[in-house]
């Protein structure tokens, strides 16, 4: 069913809607795993889901798969995401293809960030510009069979920030190309959504508007996501966070009334708005904390009528009988893993997790920092000297030597040095200064409590130990190997090259 139609049905019945948006995992296990959270969060009763394009399109065949798979044997609605990134004609086709014929009937239509390693959006040969092409392409193609979503920027776009008139006339050319209606970037500012939403409405556009509601998972989940967005953040959000941004389970539940607040606003607005679309990042536990505290989560048999969920393939769209043996499946197993990985903020994350990799190409807009991205810099580093200088830097943002300008990122560190590592910084800036680019860091830490400010990081009652380490970059002439030494010392380093070969430890001297 189209999106339009579930929208107009649930208006109808004057009842509240939401929605979830989920991303293909970047491992086999991710994704078998996130296909058992899928199921689970099922019986909350989204009236869709919608799953994001492979990054830079790297791995869009996940995607035609995912939607496939949610809308065949979870009986779960959905919308496909299509971005023009690395996207040849042909390419587009047999994803639309893939689409029509696994019964999807809703496409987002986006033109989709700059491929993995770049910083500038460039158009694929024989592929489409933007998004507007590609909704007339769909619309030359397949008609009306699709549902038709445009992506809507409440702070504006990265790239048309300030030019926010010019942004909506881009839009309703998008609405009348045939868009039938708008997902909404995150946001945390509900004056500026309530604005943004009278402002596109006083300029002729009438079609539905779907709000993306983005949880609190965690300090660090919240700090990366609106930095790389460049999200208005509330001061009230602030004063309320900060204090116990170490607290992850304080965090989410602070979180959750914040935004569920934040919800309440928009449905009891004037707008007429009665979706939410959520942003799960993948997991589970802080939407449904935001459902239960806006008192939505729904009773079980309105979401289970049969006790499995009807297939919404063509064939299977009205089986009402099943042989005994497809009864519901165990649940022990699935309770007992449902919260392991809700808290995705260790150093070393778990590639069984579905929120592994978060980050890579998830929502309307994220830019990840890359390489290309210290070419920003006023004085791009042209020798090692210098490349060893803005990573000296990055560990002590106070200093500026050399003119180096502060750095207070790497491709490696999204976000600046985390308030532990200041008791090595200065063993980090001699390390840095010699050659050894450090990419990852932490001091010892021996029974530190789970609420300390500095090393404290999950539920309260617990305690922290860590051992030091740190991993670097070096040029292959920097090595230096001398077992004799290495056998006498009391901390070493392991080094190994792209083709994991060369393992030898070596001991690095900082006298």
């Amino acid at each position: 069913m189209k999106i339009s139609q579930k929208l107009a049905a649930a208006e109808a019945e004057g009842r509240i809607a939401w929605s979830f948006e989920y991303f293909p995992p970047k491992t086999d296990n991710g994704l078998a795993n996130l296909y058992d959270r899928i199921q689970r969060m099922s019986q909350l009763g989204p009236i869709f889901i919608d799953i994001t394009w492979g990054a830079g399109g790297s791995r869009s065949h996940l995607t035609t798969d995912f939607v496939k798979t949610a809308h065949q044997h979870f009986g779960l609605e959905t919308c496909m995401h299509l971005t023009c990134t690395n996207m040849p004609r042909e390419q587009v086709d047999n994803a639309l293809k893939d689409a029509y014929e696994s019964g999807c009937e809703n496409i987002l239509a986006l033109r989709g960030d700059p491929p993995r390693g770049h910083t500038e959006w460039t158009a694929t040969e024989g592929g489409f510009e933007h998004a507007i092409d590609l909704i007339r392409h769909i619309r030359s193609t397949y008609g009306d069979h699709f549902d038709i979503a445009v992506a809507g920027f409440p702070e504006g776009h990265t790239r048309l920030k300030s030019d926010r008139p010019q942004e909506t006339i881009y839009l309703k050319e998008k609405i009348e190309a045939g868009a039938n209606f708008i997902f909404t970037q995150m946001f945390y500012d509900i004056d500026i959504f309530i604005d943004w939403v009278r402002e596109i409405r006083a300029a002729g556009i009438t079609v539905p508007v779907i709000p993306g509601i983005m949880p609190i998972q965690s300090w660090a989940q919240f700090q990366r996501i609106t930095t790389f967005n460049k999200t208005a953040v509330p001061q009230a959000f602030l004063d309320e966070l900060e204090p116990i941004q170490n607290d992850d389970q304080a965090v989410r539940e602070v979180g959750t009334r914040l935004i569920a607040d934040m919800c309440r606003k928009i449905l009891d607005s004037d707008l007429g708005i009665k979706i939410l679309h959520f942003y799960t990042m993948n997991l589970e536990r802080g939407t449904k904390m935001i459902l239960d505290e806006l008192n939505l989560t729904p009773s079980r048999d309105i979401t289970n009528p049969l006790p499995w969920r009807l297939s919404l393939s063509g064939k299977r769209r009205t089986e009402s009988i099943r042989p005994i043996f497809w009864a519901n499946r165990t649940k022990s197993y699935l309770s007992r893993t449902e919260t392991w990985d809700e808290f995705p903020n260790g150093r070393w994350g778990d590639s069984r997790s579905p929120a592994y990799g978060e980050l890579d190409g998830y929502g309307i807009n994220i830019n990840p920092i890359t390489i290309e991205s210290l070419k920003a810099l006023q004085r791009p580093p042209t020798n090692l000297a210098q490349l060893a200088a803005v990573f000296a830097s990055y560990c002590d943002s106070s200093r500026v030597e050399d003119g180096v300008e502060t750095v207070k990122w790497l491709p490696w560190s999204d976000i600046p040095l985390s308030k532990e590592t200041y008791e090595i910084e200065d063993i980090l800036i001699k390390i840095n200064q010699r050659g050894f680019l450090t990419i990852n860091s932490q001091p010892a830490v021996d029974g530190a409590k789970s609420s300390d400010p500095v090393h404290g990081w999950g539920p309260r009652g617990g305690y922290v130990y860590q051992k030091v380490m740190k991993v670097d970059i070096l040029l292959i002439d920097s090595w230096v190997s001398n077992e004799e030494v290495y056998e006498k010392a009391l901390s070493c380093h392991c080094r190994g090259n792209s083709n994991g070969r060369d393992s030898t430890p070596l001991l690095l001297q900082l006298n």
